[in-house]
């Protein structure tokens, strides 16, 4: 939308206006949402723009840039210091999710640490016991990795607790995809010298939570990751600055944030973060240990709720798809409701554990039906549908929701996460 000036308005005024619309913008935006709602506030009324931009300058350069006023897309907070964040994967274009608005998940609130002061013990049953500034990081050789990330339960809402009024941020908006820069563990573990007898690693975090898990060491010399910078940028406070492991593929919360320790170990420590949580029920009476990889998951992201078709006719159908596993090989869409699929194009660079976007051209014709989407990975592991998933993992089941996703489209244009389809 736009404001029309006033009539024989100086230029000058015109352009505080301008710049004290975007400000109140900005502020709505902050504004946000009531702590714990898990929902999204928009800002109240609409920017400020003159009647013809060609006819009053411009705003001025600045240290850090800004959105435009009508664009505010922002992470949907559930919980106050122990609680998360969620991507608006509903809201963004391409794969690589912007830094402030990727996902959040603490324990016990984010840390404010010095990186002068931050240290980095490695121990346990190594031959020489090391300790690390971020400076003898940065000397060490770095990578650069596109890798997704996501919380082991991602899904859990549209699976324990599923609404028609749910958008693909409330269901699935705790995965992000980032470009990951730092050292690998195995260039420390070298230098180390991990015993004979070593078999799994101990990581720790330095928060308020101390949550730590077990790794095999196998996964620690093949592709673990100490980051430090993530986007191009040094972390995030929330994302673990000033730096966190990192496990492509793996559960979010094996990807200790705020890392301090490393413990070289012959057996899982067992603590508590992988005892009483991170164990998943399964409906045997058994549960599942230690089920780091995160399985195929796929999701549309358009159209969803809260979206409406104007009207029958062409739209593309969008989303995204990935797996711990490695790369996506291919997506199939539906849009009858499972009865017939069809390949959907993948927008390369197709990457290894990475999110992969996924489009096809859909001709709506104005009657009801559902849309659902199947991602199948490289190793030919595919999405069960709702039903399998259910029999498989049952009712109770806390982690892991890669079942398939579906979209009811009414005929008056509203979609829907489709309950129980």
């Amino acid at each position: 939308m736009t404001a029309d000036a006033e009539p024989g308005a100086k230029p000058d005024a015109t352009r505080r206006a301008l710049l004290a619309g975007a400000a109140a913008a900005g502020a709505a935006a902050l504004v946000g949402a009531r702590p714990g709602s898990g929902r999204i506030q928009e800002p109240a009324g609409s920017p400020t723009v003159p009647a013809d931009a060609t006819k009053v300058p411009g705003a001025p350069t600045s240290a850090l840039s800004a959105r435009a006023p009508f664009e505010q897309p922002a992470r949907a907070p559930v919980g106050q210091v122990t609680g998360s964040s969620l991507t608006p994967i509903h809201q963004l274009s391409g794969t690589i999710t912007p830094t402030d608005l990727q996902f959040e998940r603490h324990h016990n609130g984010v840390p404010a640490i010095d990186p002068a002061r931050w240290r980095l013990l490695l121990h346990g049953l190594v031959e020489r016991p090391l300790s690390f500034t971020l400076a003898d990081l940065r000397r060490l050789p770095s990578v650069t990795r596109i890798h997704f990330l996501e919380c082991a339960g991602n899904g859990r809402t549209g699976y324990r607790s599923p609404q028609r009024e749910l958008s693909p941020q409330q269901i699935d908006g705790m995965t992000a995809n980032a470009e990951w820069t730092g050292v690998r563990v195995a260039t420390l573990l070298a230098e180390a010298g991990a015993r004979p007898v070593a078999r799994w690693v101990l990581a720790e975090g330095g928060d308020a939570a101390v949550l730590s898990r077990s790794i095999p060491l196998e996964k620690m010399l093949d592709d673990a990751l100490l980051a430090y910078a993530e986007n191009g940028e040094a972390l995030r406070p929330a994302a673990g600055y000033p730096v966190r492991l990192f496990l492509p593929g793996w559960e979010g919360n094996t990807c200790i944030k705020w890392i301090r320790r490393l413990e070289v170990i012959a057996q899982p420590n067992m603590s508590r973060d992988e005892t009483s949580k991170y164990t998943d029920p399964l409906p045997n009476d058994t549960a599942r240990r230690f089920s780091f990889v995160m399985d195929v998951k796929s999701t549309l992201t358009r159209p969803t709720f809260p979206a409406v078709l104007e009207r029958p006719g062409w739209t593309e159908l969008s989303g995204i798809a990935w797996s711990g596993r490695g790369k996506i090989e291919r997506v199939d869409l539906s849009t009858d409701g499972g009865t017939s699929w069809q390949p959907a194009e993948l927008q390369g660079p197709v990457l290894d554990k990475a999110h992969v976007r996924f489009t096809r051209m859909w001709k709506w014709d104005g009657r009801r039906t559902a849309l659902l989407s199947r991602a199948v990975d490289e190793t030919g592991a595919a999405q069960p549908t709702l039903a399998e998933f259910r029999a498989r993992r049952g009712a109770g089941t806390d982690y892991h929701f890669n079942y398939i996703r579906t979209w009811v489209v009414e005929p008056d244009g509203r979609v829907f996460y489709g309950v129980d389809l």
